[in-house]
């Protein structure tokens, strides 16, 4: 098996299951820290009913030379870098993301109504899996990440080229 090439750095591989409210560090290769945030780790990813939940995460856009926690203020939604995303634990077991602590969410950390487009099906959906009449900004992918496309959503968004597919 080879290993997967992308502009995330390898920080610290952890086993320990991400939880709502963990703040976590990540870095692009010559780049400062940046970080994000669990929302939840119950969200429906996908409308298949046997599907296992995903974890929900916020990328925020504000940079840092050293891996230290963000103030709160710069932890809420107004400050993201790209729509939400669902994802698994790989991030944080191949060590892309850093948990660097819990900080308990509040309501005005979250937004109030996620929005994700399946655009096989052309629907828009929330993180129930409940359809919605249409979109709601910020719209995210209605399906699970890898930490290689949220690699590429990452490099887009701070105008990085993304690594060639492997």
């Amino acid at each position: 098996m080879t290993e997967s090439v992308t502009n995330l750095r390898v920080l610290k591989p952890s086993r320990k299951k991400p939880q709502p409210g963990d703040v976590f560090a990540f870095q692009l290769a010559e780049k400062p820290f940046l970080f994000g945030r669990v929302i939840s780790t119950e969200v429906r990813w996908t409308v298949a009913q046997n599907a296992l939940p995903a974890i929900l995460i916020y990328i925020f856009r504000d940079q840092s030379l050293e891996k230290t926690v963000p103030e709160r203020v710069r932890l809420r939604p107004d400050r993201l870098l790209v729509s939400p995303m669902m994802t698994n634990r790989l991030p944080w077991s191949r060590g892309y993301f850093e948990t660097l602590v819990n900080i308990p969410l509040a309501p005005e950390d979250v937004l109030p109504q996620h929005c994700f487009l399946s655009a096989w099906r052309g629907q828009y959906f929330d993180d129930h899996g409940v359809e919605l009449p249409g979109p709601i900004e910020p719209v995210g992918d209605y399906g699970l990440h890898s930490f290689r496309t949220i690699d590429d959503e990452i490099s887009d968004a701070l105008g990085v080229p993304r690594v060639a597919g492997d």
